[in-house]
């Protein structure tokens, strides 16, 4: 009896899977194609290669994008900067506080505004950075570097954290650099393989443009990474970034500056004789590395103290 039933059963679903299939077949073919964009079924997101600018110049010297390499290699740095979307965004939120310290001291240097680009390519604009040969801060100092320049690094104190004093030795550099090349953009491509590595290449190759030079893959993606920020940084919201005005982290601007000659200094207890706290401290002096600075030598520190409210006055009153 069982034998009888399964036969009419199973006709009845191998009937059923032929209609199902029959159906599924017309109605794939019925079916639109795909079509690539925000409204295209099946995806949920929209990834497409970015637009590169009909022109470009850095430092105001012009960049060939007339050339596929210069074209290729721009187009990869931006490609590279935009797909990283949480540190890209972090990035251009803090664009604000680091370039309204920065753009000051490059133009009482006579170095091209655009040079803070190349700031945001060394650190992506995070204070902290440090890299695996060691170099350090925005600027990305390496020890012996900024030994040279004057700055004092060790383990209590690291002005290569200082953000103004960092900056000073980076316009020092590139106008060393400019007297040797005469071009901007070998002075950006010597900041990372350095003044006698360029130099060296060029002489070798017979020729002197960037652009028509071989580099170390580092340096030869060194300068479109610069150049990519650039494109990205004047104009986000062409490029997927929406941010509001009161987005952007504000410059800190609400501060004093105190002299401090302890020997040691305690900065625990300089920050309570001043109404602040080690933290906030720590945050508007960054050169700071430790609890204490035994200061053998006597030096007389220039110190940021918040002013009142420091940190609420960085806050805007509309997200208060």
């Amino acid at each position: 009896m069982r034998r009888t039933l399964l036969y009419p059963v199973a006709a009845l679903v191998f009937t059923l899977c032929l209609s199902a299939g029959g159906a599924y077949a017309q109605n794939s073919a019925s079916e639109p194609e795909y079509t690539p964009g925000p409204s295209g079924w099946g995806y949920s997101q929209y990834v497409a290669p970015p637009a590169l600018p009909g022109q470009l110049d850095f430092a105001g010297e012009r960049v060939p994008l007339e050339n596929f390499d210069t074209r290729e290699s721009l187009h990869r740095e931006m490609l590279i900067i935009l797909y990283a979307h949480s540190g890209t965004q972090f990035t251009l939120l803090n664009m604000k506080r680091y370039f309204a310290i920065i753009e000051p001291i490059l133009q009482r240097n006579n170095v091209p505004e655009d040079f803070k680009y190349l700031c945001v390519a060394e650190s992506s604009l995070v204070q902290e950075a440090v890299s695996g040969a060691g170099a350090a801060g925005l600027w990305q100092i390496m020890p012996g570097t900024a030994g040279d320049f004057g700055l004092e690094v060790g383990s209590e104190v690291d002005e290569r954290y200082h953000i103004e004093k960092a900056t000073q030795v980076a316009c020092e550099f590139l106008l060393r650099s400019y007297r040797r090349f005469g071009s901007w953009a070998l002075v950006a491509a010597s900041y990372n393989l350095g003044i006698e590595g360029v130099a060296r290449r060029l002489a070798r190759q017979g020729v002197s443009d960037y652009y028509d030079a071989f580099m170390p893959l580092q340096t030869l993606r060194y300068v479109f990474r610069i150049l990519a920020w650039k494109v990205i940084m004047e104009n986000p919201t062409a490029y997927g970034y929406h941010i509001r005005e009161k987005d952007y982290y504000p410059p800190l601007t609400n501060f004093v500056e105190v002299e401090v000659a302890d020997s040691p200094a305690e900065w625990p207890q300089v920050a309570a004789r001043y109404g602040t706290t080690y933290k906030i401290l720590r945050q508007l002096n960054p050169w700071i590395r430790d609890y204490a600075y035994e200061n053998g030598k006597r030096k007389t520190l220039t110190v940021k103290i918040p002013g009142s409210e420091f940190r609420l006055r960085t806050v805007k009153p509309e997200e208060k």
